[in-house]
This record gives structure tokens, sequence and C-alpha cells, in this order.
């Protein structure tokens, strides 16, 4: 609140500076004995002044879609730029005074940092030249006066044109960062609808398969597997639910709601993911703590989830999936084995293209962890990683 205050004093005093800098461009006009007198002709300064200030303090909220910043900027140059040749042609003084010099230097600032890039330089030109000529209105000479003039006319344009630049390079560096932060998020989420539907959908071939072996031998033995075909599906549907609400969502609480799983969740990838004459056991260390960062969780949780799914995949066989969590030494060590001879029947299209090991190590490397997959001795396959559990 304070902060907000602050900057609305000082756009406050800014414009009251502005304002009475314009006064005095006036009151020169019409003072027939000021330093640059030509009593009588106000409207010439008026017209710029008018002009200027609709172009500066015109409010954001109000602006009609045609007064783009070129044409704001453009514009009262034009117009400064007009009054200087006329002054030049009737050979009569016009006065300028300090608040079109402001005036066209905040314009100046407009141009090289809003105005579209096609557009910035031309505009910036035609302000900085507009303001670059005010002194020949006043008959100054090229002597040391005319000098003077020029050299600190040279230097604001360059201070002001400078700033503008700095400050447009850091709002596209920023757009920039933020784009690229989008662009992250994005595929890690999904990266993360994948690995659920992935798991969920190989679970539902599997399942189907089995019924159609059952449909002839057992029928009466169906509906348990129709259930869990049923159960996959709406889990899998429920997933990109969740995940097409978390890429609606804006705000900065956006990305804490993405679907990731824990070690609580693992219970519930297990429950269920056994086919029939298949038993599935899950050793959870006793004094595993609940309170492991997230990340960990996170990650331990698509572990279990990538090797399950490899399983399903490669090694539909298997009699007997054994998941271990245990926590050594600062360490969460998790594995998943198999007893599977790789005997499995689904279609080459659902095998996969690789990758997943390839996004779990990535995955867990970016964590301080290690994964290590490989063949069992006597038989099966065994995915096993080991995350650091505190930062240093």
């Amino acid at each position: 609140m304070k902060t907000a205050s602050a900057r609305g004093c000082a756009r406050g005093l800014a414009v009251g500076a502005l304002l009475a800098a314009c006064v005095v461009d006036v009151l020169y006009s019409a003072d027939g004995t000021s330093v640059l007198p030509l009593a009588g002709l106000v409207w010439p300064t008026l017209a710029v002044v008018l002009v200027g200030l609709a172009a500066v303090l015109w409010p954001v909220g109000r602006r009609p879609e045609w007064l783009t910043p070129q044409i704001r900027t453009a514009v009262p140059a034009v117009v400064s730029a007009l009054l200087t040749a006329a002054s030049l042609l009737i050979q009569e003084t016009i006065v300028f005074g300090p608040g079109e010099i402001v005036i066209l230097l905040c314009l100046l600032f407009i141009a090289v940092r809003h105005c579209p890039p096609r557009w910035a330089v031309g505009c910036g030109v035609l302000d900085a030249g507009a303001l670059l000529t005010l002194p020949v209105r006043a008959d100054v000479t090229l002597g040391s006066e005319g000098l003077g003039l020029s050299m600190v006319g040279l230097l604001l344009v360059g201070l002001i044109a400078g700033l503008a630049g700095y400050l447009r390079a850091m709002d596209y560096r920023r757009t920039v960062a933020v784009s690229d932060s989008r662009r992250s998020e994005r595929l890690a989420i999904a990266a993360d609808l994948h690995d659920f539907v992935a798991h969920h959908v190989t679970g539902i071939l599997v399942q189907t398969q089995v019924a159609r072996m059952m449909a002839t031998t057992q029928p009466q033995d169906l509906d348990p597997v129709l259930a869990c075909i049923e159960r996959a599906a709406t889990e899998a549907l429920a997933s990109m639910r969740r995940t097409v609400g978390v890429l609606r969502e804006t705000g900065p609480d956006a990305a804490d709601r993405r679907p990731v799983g824990d070690l609580a969740g693992i219970t519930g990838l297990l429950d269920g993911f056994a086919a029939p004459g298949q038993r599935v056991t899950l050793h959870s260390d006793p004094g595993l703590s609940p309170d492991l960062p997230h990340e960990v969780q996170a990650a331990a949780f698509r572990v279990v989830q990538e090797a399950l799914t490899n399983i399903r995949r490669h090694a539909a066989d298997a009699a007997h999936i054994e998941v271990r969590l245990r926590e050594d030494a600062d360490r969460l060590e998790v594995s998943v084995a198999d007893d599977g001879r790789g005997g499995t029947q689904l279609p080459a299209a659902a095998h996969g293209g690789g990758f997943g090991l390839v996004g779990l190590e990535e995955r867990v490397t970016a964590l301080g962890g290690a994964l290590n997959a490989g063949p069992r001795d006597g038989g099966g396959w065994e995915v096993r990683a080991a995350f650091p559990t505190r930062t240093s």
C-alpha cells in the first residue's frame, strides 16, 4: 500500500510539473516583454501544448483503439516540426519553452519503449528531430549559443533514448523468461499426463486381453475384470480432467495444483494393478518419514508408476511384483522388481517409444539421485532409485 501510494504521489508531482512547464510556455507566448516575444500569437504554442499533453497524459483505460503509440508520438512531433518550418517561412519567432521540450522528451521515451519495432526508430527520430530543431524558431545562429543548445539537446536525447531502450530490453527479457517458464511448465504437465494416462490405458489393454480369454473359458468370472477396466478408464479420464483444469488455471498457484503423486499415492497405484495370477507386495519401511520433500515423493511415485507400466508392457507374465520403500542415511530408496520372463501379447504400438526410463532418469538425477534398471539374478527385472531426502 505504501509503495502504491508513493508511486501515486510521484506520478502526481510529475504531472503537476509538466502542466506548470506548459503554462510557462503559454505565458511566454502572450508576454510581449519576454525573451522570446510574439505578442498576440498564443494559439501556435497552445496547439502544440494541448496536442502533446493529450498524447502523454491520456488515461490508458480510456484511450481509444486508434490512439496507438505510433500516433501518440508522431502527431505532436509533426505539429511541432510544422511550427518550426512556419517560423522559417514567415520569418517570425514562435515561442518554445520547457513544456514543449519535456513533452517531446516524454514522447521520445514512449516511442523507443512502446512503439512496435518497425515504428520505434522512425517515431523516435521524428521526436528527436522536432526537439533538436526547436532553437531554429528563436533565430539562434550556429555560433557558440547554437552549438551549446545542440549539445544539450543531443545529451538529453541520448539519455532518454538510452533509458527507454534499456527498459524495453528488460521488458523483452522478462517476456522471454515468462514464456520459457510457461513452456517448461506445460511440458512438465504434458509429461505428467502421459505418465498417468499411459499407466491406466496399458492396464485397460491387459485387462481387456484377459477378459477376451475368459469370455470363452470362465464367463462367470468376467465381472471383476470388467470392473477393473471400468475403474482404470475412470481414473484415466479423471487424470486428464485434472490436467486440463491445471492448464486452464492462471495465477502463481496454478503450478502447485499439478496432478503429481506422493508416497501415499503408491498404495493406490498398486490397488487393482494385479492381473489374474499375479501378486503385488508393498514393503514400506515403518520408519519412513511422511514429511519428505514433495519433489522427492513425486519422483518416487513416478519411479513406481513407470516401472509398473513397463511390467504391463513387457512382462505381463510376471507372477510376483515387489515394491520396496526404505529410508536409510538421509536417502530414500525405491525399488520395483518382478519375476517376468518378457512374455507379453500387447500390440506393438502399445509398447511405447522407449523414452520412459530416459525421462525418469532425468527427473531422478535432477534431484541429485541415481536410477538403475536391469535384469535380476534368477530372472525378472528390477528398477532401483535412490534420492537424497535433505538438501544441503
